[in-house]
């Protein structure tokens, strides 16, 4: 969503579902796609990073609607700074909504991947 500023410069405004609004459907949903998982899995293991180190070598295109699908889930906060995109992972948000929900599906995850 843009947003038209007095001094005439456009800034992008990230709309966050507040944690009381998380529905378990949607984190659920954004937890099953392989290559969102890996995002979460990246923030819960780094920390916050911007969009560029997040990239996993796919096209902008679907790397934009796998951010877009995990912030209206309530899975990431966006920082703007400038030109950058800073992600970190709502673990304390998820936390309090779904209470081990985030730990047990990295652990699950993590032990799906060492038996392939």
């Amino acid at each position: 969503m843009l947003r038209q500023c007095s001094y005439d410069v456009k800034v992008k405004v990230v709309i966050h579902p507040q944690a009381e609004d998380l529905k378990l459907a949607r984190v659920l949903h954004a937890l099953s796609d392989p290559v969102r998982l890996q995002l979460v899995r990246m923030l819960a293991t780094e920390g916050d990073l911007p969009c560029s180190a997040l990239c996993l070598g796919r096209p902008k295109s679907s790397m934009s609607h796998h951010f877009k699908t995990m912030i209206d889930a309530g899975l990431l906060r966006v920082e703007i700074a400038g030109n950058t995109h800073v992600n970190n992972l709502r673990f304390d948000d998820l936390e309090s909504r779904f209470p081990g929900l985030i730990p047990a599906v990295l652990k699950a995850a993590e032990s799906t991947d060492r038996t392939r």
